[in-house]
């Protein structure tokens, strides 16, 4: 059974920086494509970023590119999303999901974490 556990959320002002992880469980993690989602409230989830089952290749929302950055260790089960420059608008419930391929497409998703909250005040 997969499990995907993140961390990392919380308040930060805005052009602050977070640093979310999420560790997962259950299956060969090296085996999956990792992807990060947001929900903003009353919008729609969208897919952030996306990383190859290497960290090869990654993906990235036109919204977020420059300024986030995603990562994994294979080693550690282990994936990341490094935000700077955040801005009132990165404010979601933040999702950790694994998948195939390919990394861009939201649908090649099939697993989900519980989400963790990130605010950014203005």
């Amino acid at each position: 059974q997969v499990q995907l556990v993140e961390s990392g959320g919380g308040l930060v002002q805005a052009g602050g920086s977070l640093r979310l992880s999420c560790a997962a469980s259950g299956r060969t993690f090296s085996m999956y494509a990792m992807g990060w989602f947001r929900q903003a409230p009353g919008k729609e989830r969208e897919l952030v970023a996306g990383i190859s089952r290497s960290g090869s290749s990654t993906y990235y929302a036109d919204s977020v590119k420059g300024r986030f950055t995603i990562s994994r260790d294979n080693a550690k089960n282990t994936v990341y999303l490094q935000m700077n420059s955040l801005k009132a608008e990165d404010t979601a419930i933040y999702y950790c999901a694994q998948g195939l391929a390919p990394i861009g497409v939201a649908g090649t998703y099939m697993y989900w974490g519980q989400g963790t909250q990130v605010t950014v005040s203005s």
